[in-house]
């Protein structure tokens, strides 16, 4: 964990969520989380518009990329394109159940091949002196989680894998959705936490229906870091409190209300460039939730932050609908 502490805590690599644009919002509400883009497959990044797919801010540092593939010397090829590119960590997806990505034969469906993710991983780490993590489930459809999740554990650290993320849920390739598999199958962190008392020298993370900063910390008696998807993205006020909470460091800003004026460069910046607003607002929606005013702030956001010439004002105008909303509640209390 020394190598990187960041591993404590993290974003998790969401599609259509952790795109550049959500990354630096992320990490202006906290320095120290690590995070993650979306995944990227390994032929996308050999042959696609590498910037489009792999651009990014240099204030995102500390920052992942997921790969997705199964060919080890399409990963090895991609992952040393991502090493070129700056990121500080190749992840490989073991654990995405879409019928896309089990049709390209990898994500979650690699759990019944530890043999063939251990290769990529060993293909991967010859080709990077980057970090090279794996996240999976603890298994898929019939598999029993005790076997499947040792096997492919124990396969891709015999290659040479860094860390673990482990999503504390099987996936169930059959009949059910890729929304079902993040909700339906039970969660399982007793599992996870087996695999880390069996692996006490291996930095193991934690993902899987973690909804609070106090749920979270609690995991951290039992593994090395905790991985937040939806509730980081659709509450992102929590990520706030991660750097005091899990790394003993000053929070970045006093507020909500501070971190989008810090923000605010940053939107300036892509508007100048031609960019739209709502490239970057789509994912500050959830930034007031619980808040009074949150409603009208989201409503602002969906329904002038979508039209071509909004700006900075339309920003500012939807969080003042928060701010006004809280000073009306203080004078009446």
């Amino acid at each position: 964990m020394s190598k990187n502490q960041s591993f404590r805590f993290s974003v998790a690599p969401m599609m259509d969520w952790t795109d550049r644009h959500c990354r630096a919002f992320h990490r202006v509400l906290s320095r120290r989380a690590l995070l993650y883009t979306e995944m990227v497959t390994a032929n996308a990044v050999i042959f696609g518009d590498r910037e489009r797919l792999l651009g990014f801010s240099p204030a995102e540092h500390t920052l992942a990329v997921q790969l997705g593939g199964s060919d080890p010397a399409a990963l090895a090829k991609a992952a040393a394109i991502c090493a070129e590119w700056g990121y500080d960590e190749i992840n490989l997806n073991v654990g995405c159940p879409s019928d896309r990505v089990q049709g390209g034969n990898f994500g979650a469906c690699l759990m019944r091949d530890p043999a063939l993710v251990a290769a990529c991983v060993a293909a991967m780490k010859a080709a990077v002196a980057l970090p090279v993590t794996v996240k999976c489930r603890i298994g898929v459809d019939e598999q029993d989680p005790e076997i499947a999740l040792d096997a492919l554990a124990d396969g891709v650290l015999a290659a040479g894998a860094d860390a673990l993320i482990v999503h504390a849920r099987k996936a169930w390739l059959e009949g059910l959705s890729p929304k079902e598999n993040r909700d339906i199958p039970p969660l399982d962190y007793d599992r996870v936490h087996r695999l880390k008392a069996r692996l006490p020298g291996v930095p193991v993370s934690l993902n899987g229906g973690i909804a609070t900063l106090e749920a979270a910390t609690a995991q951290l008696a039992h593994v090395d870091g905790v991985m937040l998807g939806r509730a980081a993205y659709q509450q992102p006020e929590l990520l706030l409190r991660v750097d005091s909470l899990f790394f003993r460091e000053q929070d970045p800003h006093a507020d909500a209300f501070a971190a989008v004026v810090a923000f605010e460069p940053y939107v300036a910046a892509h508007l100048a460039t031609g960019g739209r607003l709502h490239d970057i607002t789509r994912h500050m929606l959830g930034l007031f939730t619980g808040r009074p005013g949150a409603r009208a702030y989201r409503r602002h956001l969906a329904t002038e932050g979508v039209k071509p010439e909004a700006g900075l004002d339309v920003l500012r105008a939807a969080v003042d609908e928060v701010r006004r909303a809280e000073e009306r509640r203080a004078l009446v209390a």
